[in-house]
């Protein structure tokens, strides 16, 4: 039993095999020398492999993706409808906790006496130890975040004999990462280098690890807005005090190569694996031609205007711009309904090139967080926006005329509130889908995406297809990932003691985040 759990092992250098549908490569390191890696490679590799995991055509495709309706498949829409295949469950479960032992053995190697200063020659040892921390950290939220509570406390700790690692609470874990971020970039020393090779974020600037530090921190505190009384505010302007981002310079992106093997994983999904399986859906072009969801009498707060980001996230299809309809039944999935949305794999947006940058955080979704903090500030709301069309137009190597700028910016900052600052933060979080999916269940907005039972599209007849989930959601777009069924075997009294604390004492796909405030008495929860 000790060795199913394999996952936890501290100092683990094997990254696990994935599901066959996916190739993937290993770390081919002797586990039983881990001082002959050098630091600078243990985390260059886990940070991609981070990457690989997270922002894949599985993970991110068939799950955040499609959660979060950016996306949605071109055939089989099972997993759009939250039936999730199994074995993938399983396999990133423990995948994402062999790479938090990878960076363990980071901290490790770096505070160790007698391997610290080896490793001091790949960067400074507080800041190696920070950059660490900083993506253990990011790592943890998305994972809890997806799941609720997890192991954590007890994780990674078989050499003090935790064999059978606890849940903790995500209130536990949300205080842990917070501190975690914080005593991160207290430590680094911003006139030595992070790393001298290998950080594919911010090549080892130690100043651009301690701003994301202190901007993923506000992130985590804006998640607990609606259940901490005024202690989020209290992190947020703790972070600001010690420097948050403050232009597009400093956006968390990891940067991959126009090269094999370090290309994209989304391209790598499409290009080398073959699968032609994605396109933008219906419901996020409608939002970005600023059309109002006429068949379920939802209103658009910019009716009419058209944004300029719309050909920076998709291509067209012969002139048009029409996505594929979110959520509806693979058999209802016609000819005419694929046609009409854009073809990926035959012309491919800037996500799907070897080589795109995926955002872990953005400067405009830092500034859509101060304007929440500053009860919906109207400058830092109209430099979000900004910010985002100056990115993306970056990103997509596009042009963006001048006239064409402002007149939107005029068009959407006219006012603030929850709902606009929401949906303008939606559109940025374009390709951070797994931090969108987390904005919708927090804040209950975007209004005009499409919720389980809700028409969907109607087909050529007039008829209504409808969102029709294949798992129960009481109604809401999906609340958590179901616990791997694995975790019932190898960590069977833990598991069921977590299954236990949520709602109906059964693992499903409804019981909420402990910062999730949605019901149907009140879909839009304000913030404490």
């Amino acid at each position: 039993m000790k060795k199913a759990i394999y996952k936890y092992l501290l100092g683990s250098l094997f990254i696990l095999s994935m599901v066959a549908c996916e190739s993937m490569e290993t770390v081919n390191t002797d586990p039983n020398n881990p001082a002959g890696v050098p630091s600078n490679m243990l985390f260059s590799g886990a940070q991609k492999k981070m990457m690989d995991y997270i922002y894949d055509n599985w993970f991110s495709g068939r799950q955040s993706l499609v959660y979060s309706q950016y996306w949605a498949q071109r055939n089989y829409t099972e997993e759009d409808r939250y039936q999730i295949r199994e074995s993938v469950n399983n396999n990133y479960f423990n995948v994402f906790y062999t790479l938090i032992a990878n960076m363990n053995e980071v901290i490790e190697m770096n505070t160790d006496p007698e391997i610290a200063p080896s490793s001091a020659l790949y960067g400074s040892n507080e800041n190696q130890i920070a950059a660490a921390k900083i993506m253990k950290a990011w790592l943890f939220s998305i994972m809890t975040d997806t799941w609720g509570s997890i192991p954590y406390s007890e994780a990674g700790k078989l050499k003090e004999g935790e064999y059978y690692p606890k849940y903790d609470s995500q209130e536990v874990i949300y205080e842990s990462l917070i501190a975690e971020l914080t005593a991160a970039a207290e430590m680094i020393d911003e006139s030595e280098s992070a790393f001298v090779g290998g950080d594919m974020i911010y090549y080892g600037d130690a100043s651009k690890w301690k701003k994301f530090a202190n901007s993923l921190k506000c992130r985590l505190a804006l998640h607990t807005s609606k259940v901490t009384g005024s202690k989020w505010k209290q992190y947020i302007a703790e972070a600001i005090a010690s420097g948050v981002f403050d232009s597009n310079d400093d956006v968390a992106a990891y940067h991959y190569s126009a090269t094999a093997p370090d290309y994209s994983y989304f391209y790598e999904g499409y290009f080398i694996s073959a699968r032609n399986d994605f396109t933008i859906t219906r419901g996020f072009v409608n939002i970005l031609k600023g059309l109002s969801d006429n068949l379920n009498n939802k209103t658009h707060p910019w009716e009419g205007v058209l944004d300029p980001r719309l050909p920076m996230f998709t291509t067209d299809r012969d002139g048009n711009y029409e996505g594929i309809p979110y959520g509806i039944k693979s058999s209802e999935l016609t000819t005419a309904f694929r046609n009409a949305a854009p073809n990926w794999y035959a012309n491919p947006p800037m996500q799907l090139q070897p080589d795109f940058a995926v955002p872990l955080m953005t400067y405009a979704e830092v500034q859509f967080i101060l304007s929440e903090y500053n009860n919906f500030s109207l400058n830092e709301y109209k430099a979000g926006v900004e910010a985002s069309l100056d990115y993306w137009a970056a990103e997509s190597g596009t042009r963006l005329d001048e006239t064409v700028r402002q007149a939107y910016i005029n068009a959407v900052t006219g006012s603030v509130n929850a709902e606009t600052l929401a949906l303008q933060k939606y559109i940025d979080l374009f390709m951070n889908e797994t931090e969108a999916w987390t904005e919708i269940r927090r804040t209950g907005y975007p209004t005009l995406l499409v919720q389980p039972g809700e028409i969907s599209v109607q087909d050529a007849k007039g008829n209504n297809l409808l969102f029709e989930p294949l798992s129960d959601t009481k109604n809401m777009i999906i609340a958590r990932v179901k616990y791997p069924t694995i975790e019932s075997t190898v960590n069977g009294d833990n598991f069921n003691a977590a299954v236990a604390n949520l709602e109906d004492g059964s693992n499903n796909y409804y019981s909420p985040m402990f910062w999730d405030k949605r019901r149907s008495e009140g879909p839009h929860p304000t913030n404490k």
